[in-house]
């Protein structure tokens, strides 16, 4: 479980959990049991974990508790969503789920199954982890994450993680793509072009498929202009909205300064009045537009839902 792109609170649980469950679990067979104060069902459950724990205990086998109202950041990454739960770990990772084992017979025989598959190391102490870097599967996780920042305006959190999953994974192409279109949002567009020009070093990178949503974040915030240029651009499109030109030229000043909204409904309604004007450069830009966004973002769904409606509707 890996901590970048964390809050500290965040961190520190991580941390409390490594030192709690996977250290002790590269030597040991470890009981994670998730309860809460207000659970009676783990009232009768857990002096029975504690009575097997302590019978085990030579055999390697040792209990640890989550509070989930203590932990609730932990308890979401196990995706719990009752109590008790209970899970076998064994270096870092669940080997079992030991939730409907509610009887002293049941988790003997589930321990006793377990201890035979793994090699558990009775009275070892737990090795200090290694250092090392997120897995690839955690990487893919905080993609995710912040690319969920990005589709929630929160541009300052996906340029941390991003920029964390580039130091640990420089080869990641989508990490970088993902760190150009975060800072392009935040408006340090400088900052992006200076991680374009890393992307671009990098032939692996430059040819990656991903950077194309990047290359088109950053071309659209090279339409920026100052706010008194908008409010003209907006005033000359208003006035005359025949004037495809002077739409246009709306349209892409308003997505780089933030205002979205109006920039697609501008070029929705070009679309809608002529589709073929100036070979289709409105449904073109809007294209870009969500290709820099994120075809998952839920923006995105919304106006190409709208845009399918103008086109064949």
């Amino acid at each position: 479980m890996a901590s970048m792109g964390l809050s500290i609170d965040e961190q520190k649980a991580v941390e409390r959990f490594r030192k709690d469950v996977v250290d002790p679990s590269q030597n040991s067979l470890v009981i994670l049991d998730f309860w809460a104060e207000w659970c009676g069902p783990c009232k009768v459950l857990t002096p029975v974990l504690e009575k097997v724990a302590a019978e085990y205990a030579d055999k390697g086998v040792v209990l640890a508790k989550i509070n989930v109202d203590e932990e609730q950041f932990i308890a979401a990454q196990f995706q719990v969503r009752s109590i008790p739960t209970v899970y076998a770990m064994f270096q870092g990772q669940p080997v079992a789920d030991l939730t409907s084992a509610r009887t002293e017979s049941q988790l003997k025989a589930a321990i006793d199954q377990l201890l035979t598959q793994l090699p558990v190391q009775p009275g070892a102490a737990a090795a200090p982890a290694a250092p090392q870097g997120p897995s690839p599967e955690e990487i893919a996780q905080f993609i995710k994450l912040g690319e969920d920042a990005l589709a929630a305006a929160d541009p300052q959190r996906a340029v941390s993680i991003f920029a964390q999953i580039t130091e640990f994974a420089p080869e990641n192409a989508p990490a970088h793509a993902g760190l150009v279109r975060a800072l392009v949002q935040l408006g340090e567009v400088d900052e992006a072009h200076q991680v374009m020009a890393v992307i671009d070093s990098d032939p692996r990178l430059a040819a990656d498929p991903v950077m194309a949503a990047a290359k088109s974040a950053l071309e659209l915030a090279g339409t920026k202009v100052d706010d008194s240029e908008l409010t003209a651009l907006r005033t000359a499109a208003q006035a005359d909205p025949a004037n495809m030109d002077a739409n246009f030229a709306f349209a892409e000043a308003a997505f780089a300064a933030g205002h979205r909204d109006e920039a697609a409904d501008t070029l929705l309604a070009m679309v809608a009045a002529d589709r073929e004007w100036n070979e289709g450069a409105a449904r073109t830009q809007l294209l870009k537009i969500f290709e820099a966004t994120g075809l998952e973002d839920e923006w995105v769904i919304g106006v190409r839902r709208r845009l399918s409606r103008v086109l064949f509707g």
